[in-house]
């Protein structure tokens, strides 16, 4: 089973928790998982991939504009039907992941995806919307992000794989 993570990143940090997102999917027995920056997703595996997550920056509490962008002209992409989750990183606590991450969500909702955020009801580490990454606490944030991978593998394969 396929997974896209699909994210922006300006300085490298968005990147890195992408990168450990997939190291916490790929515990999951028969998940192929490849990441692609906006401007080089590889359709073909795109097309394929039954869960689609997305990255973005936070600035001023909100996604980046080129995930914006993406997901207002990007009609080539398909998504209905697939299983989406999002992340957020931002510089500050404050900074507005969380509102970030909503706005990602209901992109997904309106372009028919079915959305999972690694739920609360997980347990330790509870992520409620999806995860989120802070300049102060980098380090220690991938930890949660392989988990959050996890749990989206996990449900992705619950989901579609019979």
């Amino acid at each position: 089973m396929k997974i896209s993570i699909i994210y922006y990143s300006k300085t490298g940090k968005t990147k890195a928790m992408a990168e450990e997102t997939a190291r916490g999917m790929q515990a999951v027995p028969g998940v192929e998982v490849q990441l692609f920056d906006l401007e080089n997703i590889d359709m073909d595996f795109f097309n394929q991939s039954q869960a689609v997550v997305f990255g973005t920056p936070t600035y001023y509490a909100n996604v980046c504009w080129q995930i914006k962008k993406w997901f207002d002209e990007g009609s080539k992409y398909n998504l209905n039907g697939k299983l989406g989750a999002a992340f957020a990183t931002a510089n500050v606590q404050q900074g507005g992941t969380g509102a970030a991450i909503t706005t990602l969500l209901q992109h997904m909702l309106v372009k028919g995806m079915m959305v999972y955020s690694g739920g609360a009801a997980n347990g330790q580490p509870f992520i409620h919307l999806g995860a989120s990454g802070l300049r102060d606490s980098f380090e220690e944030d991938k930890a949660m992000f392989r988990i959050f991978g996890q749990r989206i593998a996990q449900k992705a394969v619950e989901l579609f794989v019979k």
